[in-house]
Formats: C-alpha cells, sequence, structure tokens
C-alpha cells in the first residue's frame, strides 16, 4: 500500500492535532484520558523538536559558510548580500506599518482597564533592558569562541562565524578548497538527516497541536478578542496578502505556487513556532520543491531565520499600541516612530524561538515609557499568537530568497 505524499502527511496530521486538541479541551485537563493523552503528546511532540533543533547548528554553519563561498565563485556575493538586507528591511517596515495603521484605526485595548488584569500581573517580574543595554547585549552577542556558541546552540554567534569563515574561503581561493569540500560534504550530511528526521513530521506536527490547543485559556482569549483579531488579521493580511503580491511583482510566480511548494515549512513553523527549528524544513522546501539555487538559499534563509522576522516585528509594534491604550497614554507621531524603529531592532535581536518576542518586547515598551509589567497580560494568548507570527517569519525567508533569486539572476 502506498502512503500519500509527505506533505499530505503533514496536513492530515495538523488537522488531526486540531481536533484531537478540541476535543480534549472539551472533556477538562482533570480526565485521565486527556492527562495520559497530553503527557504522550509533550513527549512525541519534544521529541520532534529536539531532532530538529539537532541538526539546526551544523545545517547553519554549513549552509552559510558554503552558500558564500559558491556566491563568490560566481561574482556575486556583493550584490545578494545588499539585495537581502534591502528586503528583509523592506518587508519588516511593510508589516510593522501595517501593524500601527491597524492600531490606531481598529484602537485594541481602549475602554479596557488594567485592574481586570492584576492577576495575571502579579507573579510576573519584567527584565528591565535600556536600549544601550540592549544594544551592547546584542554586539556582544554576535562575537562569540565559535565552540561555544557551536555546543550552546547559539544561532546568531553561529551566522556570524559561519559569515566570517566564508569570506576567508573567498579570500583563499585554492588554499583552502579541501576544507570548501568538507563543508559541502557536511552539507550533504546533515540534509539527509534532515530528510530523516522529516519522517516523522506528521506524528510531531500533530502532538505539538493536541497540546497547544487543549491546554488554550479560552476565558482570556474572549476579554482580549479585539487585540487577538487586530494581530491575526494584519498578520494574515500581510501572509497570505502582501508577501504573495511582493512574489509576484517581482518573480511572476502564483501564490498557490509557492503554498504548494512551502506547505511542509509553514505547517511546521505553525506547530513548532520556532523559526530556528523550522530552518531544515525551509531550505529543503526552498532547494528541492521552490528550486531555488543552493548558494542563494543556503545563504538568505539561515540569516532570515535570525533576523527577518516580519511577523515578531507586527506583533510588538501591535502590542505597544495595545497596551498604550489600556494604560490611557495617546502615543504620539514622534512615538510611533521610535515604536516603528525599536519594534525593528527588536524583532531582528529576538532568537528564533517560541516565544522569543516577548523578551524582546520590554525594549519595545520601555522607548516610548510604557510599563513593561502589562506583558504579563499577552503571556496566556502569546503561545497561540507565536503561531501564526511565525508561520509569516518563515513564509517572508522563503520570499525573500525566491526575490533575490530573481533579481540576482536579471541583474547577472
Amino acid at each position: 500500500m502506498k502512503l500519500p505524499s509527505l506533505n499530505l502527511q503533514i496536513l492530515l496530521g495538523a488537522i488531526f492535532g486540531v481536533a484531537i486538541g478540541l476535543y480534549f479541551h472539551s472533556m477538562g485537563a482533570e480526565n485521565n484520558v486527556v492527562q495520559s493523552g497530553l503527557y504522550a503528546s509533550g513527549l512525541v511532540g519534544t521529541l520532534f523538536i529536539d531532532l530538529l533543533k539537532m541538526i539546526l547548528i551544523p545545517l547553519v554553519f554549513c549552509s552559510i559558510a558554503v552558500g558564500i563561498a559558491n556566491l563568490r565563485q560566481h561574482q556575486q556575493m556583493h550584490r545578494v548580500w545588499v539585495t537581502t538586507l534591502i528586503f528583509f528591511i523592506s518587508s519588516m517596515a511593510i508589516a510593522i506599518g501595517l501593524a500601527l495603521i491597524a492600531g490606531n484605526y481598529f484602537k485594541p485595548g481602549a475602554g479596557l482597564h488594567l485592574a481586570m488584569f492584576e492577576h495575571a500581573m502579579q507573579n510576573f517580574e519584567a527584565k528591565q533592558l535600556p536600549m544601550p543595554e540592549f544594544f551592547a547585549q546584542f554586539l556582544h552577542g554576535l562575537f562569540v569562541n565559535p565552540f561555544t556558541a557551536l555546543s550552546q546552540g547559539n544561532v546568531l554567534a553561529v551566522v556570524t562565524f559561519a559569515l566570517i569563515l566564508g569570506i576567508t574561503l573567498v579570500m583563499g581561493g585554492e588554499r583552502y578548497k579541501n576544507i570548501l569540500a568538507l563543508l559541502q560534504e557536511g552539507l550533504e550530511v546533515t540534509m539527509q538527516i534532515v530528510g530523516w528526521v522529516m519522517r516523522l513530521a506528521p506524528l510531531g506536527i500533530m502532538a505539538l497541536l493536541i497540546k497547544l490547543v487543549a491546554v488554550q485559556d479560552v476565558a482570556m482569549l474572549s476579554t482580549l478578542a479585539k487585540f487577538v483579531a487586530v494581530v491575526v488579521g494584519t498578520t494574515l493580511l500581510h501572509g497570505v496578502v502582501i508577501l504573495p503580491l511582493i512574489l509576484y511583482l517581482f518573480t511572476g510566480k502564483s501564490p498557490l505556487w509557492f503554498w504548494r511548494g512551502a506547505r511542509e515549512a509553514l505547517v511546521t513553523a505553525f506547530a513548532t513556532s520556532s523559526s530556528s527549528a523550522t530552518l531544515p524544513v525551509t531550505l529543503r522546501c526552498a532547494t528541492q520543491h521552490l528550486k531555488v539555487k543552493p548558494e542563494i538559499a543556503g545563504f538568505v534563509i539561515p540569516l532570515g531565520a535570525t533576523i527577518n522576522m516580519d511577523g515578531t516585528a507586527l506583533y510588538e509594534a501591535a502590542a505597544a499600541l495595545f497596551i498604550a491604550n489600556l494604560v490611557g497614554i495617546e502615543l504620539s507621531f514622534a512615538q510611533q516612530l521610535i515604536v516603528f524603529f525599536t519594534a525593528m531592532i527588536a524583532a531582528m535581536g529576538a532568537p528564533g524561538i517560541p516565544s522569543a518576542g516577548m523578551v524582546t518586547m520590554v525594549m519595545v515598551l520601555q522607548s516610548v515609557g510604557l510599563p513593561a509589567e502589562a506583558i504579563a497580560i499577552l503571556l496566556p494568548i502569546d503561545r497561540l499568537l507565536d503561531t501564526l507570527r511565525t508561520t509569516v517569519n518563515v513564509e517572508g525567508d522563503m520570499v525573500g530568497s525566491l526575490v533575490v533569486q530573481k533579481l540576482i539572476h536579471n541583474k547577472g
């Protein structure tokens, strides 16, 4: 008997995961069957994420170093680097602009009062992180002992070292061809392991979604319904309309063609809420299904998983306006401009792990004098919204690789 395609298996896993999660939620957390089911889901879901994380660091390291070296062979490194950064900054700017426009128009949080959320804020202690300190930490985090970075899974530091190594391989030319060959073989080996891990994806995604849906706090969701609606609406607008429109304008490719090719990565991003954990799947989709050249995908996508966070930037800007409305503060145009730039910088500095945006959110709030403790209000709904914004983050990386490839090809 022939099994359905992996794409279809993953889609079915996601549907069954949501359905079983809803069933568990209706039965209540005290039920023995639910407790056993959630325990099993936790084991399978954690195993799947751990397997993806296991392969993440060698994959990032090899793909960026090899990608840079191969780009140089085509005399394209400078052009790809500049085009990629322009795309990342532009798409994040559009996402933040959307959030600010929607926040000013719909005013979520206006009329609600912080008093009703006091119980959520009692046990929350916000870590103060002023802008200068954030910059200092961000720069300090770029240059770390590579062995320490590799062992600790510090993606940003690994990306930095891989960039430097790739440039060194380019400058050395023939002298370092054996090291380049070794890294290329390392990349092929890691992609092979990714293929094996992906066979578990339908089960892993089903397990993650069962747990997410079953334990969601519906009461808090209804209280914050307007804010949730604004964030979901603007995130979907960016992911379903704007990014596909950018793709079509620059490459002529239809959204349906893109979604068919990108489906595995998008569903994995939704289930894991981690652009870093999804990275192996994203690279696989880009090179095998969307036909992005390995040297371009190997540079653009790992870099994008580190600094290109459309969904996170959009969410942080929307949350800043929401909290301002809650505490009764009207943010001026200048303050909203500060939110715009701070949200972009904070999103770039956010690690690609579940709810990482909450860590850098403090900086966005403090930039305009809002209470950092108010983040506690968002904690109950953050995990749910995180699924959607991570999906858009990953979509932005894949669209970026296709746009960069087309622009470089046209100029070449």
